[in-house]
């Protein structure tokens, strides 16, 4: 079950690039679209050092993701993750997921406020369609 439900979810990351995080301040829920990548089932986006959520990270590492949802409908594939979060230094891991639309908020891989997030799933929630029960997928 868990090699199909892998597939199943990296599919899902390798389609769908934007999604929310979820970070905590102040003990509320603050969400915001990002972009991700994803090397297997860890995930990553780029944010810059100025930011709030740095700030929220840093005081509190976890994080909720959902991603996969199109807006087309309510027979969307979508999946929620309970991730930790860490600032991830490698140069060639900036320079592997830095793009072109990331230029708005940072100005190249080497740009000094470019700050890549390494999210590692806790547990992903698989849902083939809205109403569906979750397929669980708990990481060890």
């Amino acid at each position: 079950m868990s090699n199909h439900l892998e597939a199943k979810i990296i599919k899902l990351l390798d389609n769908h690039q934007i999604g929310s995080m979820a970070t905590v301040r102040n003990s509320k829920p603050y969400s915001r679209f990002m972009l991700f990548f994803h090397e297997g089932l860890t995930l990553y986006t780029a944010t810059s050092k100025k930011t709030h959520k740095a700030e929220d990270i840093n005081e509190n590492p976890s994080v909720h993701l959902l991603l996969g949802y199109e807006g087309k409908g309510f027979q969307d594939e979508y999946a929620e993750v309970e991730a930790k979060a860490s600032v991830e230094e490698s140069a060639s891991l900036k320079e592997k997921f830095w793009n072109e639309k990331l230029k708005d908020w940072i100005k190249g891989p080497d740009d000094p406020d470019f700050m890549l997030l390494k999210l590692e799933p806790e547990k992903f929630c698989y849902y083939a369609k809205a109403g569906d029960d979750p397929e669980t997928l708990e990481m060890k």
